[in-house]
C-alpha cells in the first residue's frame, strides 16, 4: 500500500516530459499502476478507519481523473480519422447514400416506370394464357366426345385421335404461355405488415418479445428520471447512493 495521490497527474494537464513513450502510453502506465494498486485495496477488507477512507477516495478520484485524460486523448487522435470519414461521406453520398443518393432516386423512379409497364404486360399476357388454356378445355373435350362417338367406325375414330393429339399439344402450348407470363416479368411480390390495431399489436408482441418490450420501457423511464421526472406508471423511483469523483464530505 505505497500509493501516493500527490503524484497522479491532473486531468487537463498532459503527461509529464520525462519520457520518448506517447501520450496515450503515459497514461495508461499510471492507469496500470492505479489499477494494480485498486486490485492491493479491493481485497475484501472493509474501510475500517478515515485515513484508509482517504487513501481510497484519492485511489479512486485518480483513476477517475486519469480516465478523463485517456478519453480526451482518445478524442483528439479520433478527430482527423472522423475528418477523414466525414469527407469521404459528403464526397460519396450525393450518389450512394440509400434512399437519397442519386443511384437510388434514379433506380426509384425508373423502378416505378418499368413496374407499370411491365404489369401491363404480364396482365395481357396472363389474359393470352387464359384464352389458350380455355381454348384446349374446349378442344380436349370435343376430342373426348368424338372419341366417344367413334365407336365402331374406324376412319372417325382416327380423326378423333388427330383431335385429341391437337388438344395435347394445345394444352402444352397453355401451359408454356402461362409459365412464360408469370416469370421473368422483373416484378416481384413482397409482404408488407401495416399496423391496424395498437392493442393486438401490442399484446402480440408481449407474447413473443417481453424482454426486449420491458428494455425499451427500462431506457425510456430511465432517462426520464435523469430528466427530472419523479412519477413514472409502473416504476417506482428511488434514490441509490454510488461513489462519485472527490472525496465525501
Amino acid at each position: 500500500m505505497t500509493f501516493d495521490p500527490t503524484a497522479i497527474t491532473a486531468p487537463s494537464a498532459p503527461p509529464p516530459k520525462t519520457h520518448n513513450q506517447p501520450p496515450e502510453q503515459a497514461i495508461f502506465q499510471q492507469i496500470d499502476d492505479l489499477y494494480d494498486e485498486a486490485k492491493n485495496w479491493a481485497d475484501g477488507e472493509p474501510i475500517h478507519d478515515e485515513a484508509m477512507h482517504d487513501a481510497i477516495t484519492a485511489l479512486y478520484d485518480g483513476l477517475h481523473d486519469l480516465g478523463k485524460q485517456a478519453d480526451a486523448l482518445r478524442v483528439e487522435k479520433k478527430k482527423p480519422l472522423d475528418e477523414q470519414v466525414n469527407a469521404l461521406q459528403s464526397l460519396f453520398n450525393p450518389y450512394i447514400q440509400p434512399k437519397k443518393g442519386k443511384v437510388d432516386r434514379g433506380k426509384a423512379a425508373l423502378g416505378d416506370l418499368l413496374a407499370v409497364y411491365r404489369a401491363v404486360k404480364t396482365a395481357a399476357a396472363k389474359a393470352e394464357a387464359d384464352r389458350i388454356a380455355l381454348a384446349a378445355a374446349e378442344a380436349k373435350r370435343a376430342a373426348d366426345e368424338a372419341i366417344r362417338a367413334s365407336s365402331g367406325n374406324l376412319a372417325e375414330r382416327e380423326a378423333a385421335e388427330e383431335l385429341l393429339a391437337d388438344a395435347k399439344r394445345l394444352e402444352k402450348t397453355a401451359a408454356r404461355s402461362w409459365k412464360s407470363a408469370t416469370t421473368g416479368t422483373g416484378l416481384r411480390t413482397v409482404w408488407v405488415a401495416t399496423l391496424v390495431d395498437e392493442d393486438a399489436a401490442m399484446e402480440w408482441c408481449w407474447a413473443r418479445a417481453k424482454e426486449e418490450v420491458l428494455a425499451v420501457a427500462q431506457r425510456n423511464a430511465d432517462e426520464q428520471v435523469r430528466a427530472g421526472v419523479r412519477t413514472i406508471p409502473g416504476f417506482v423511483i428511488s434514490d441509490e447512493k454510488v461513489a462519485s469523483a472527490g472525496r465525501a464530505a
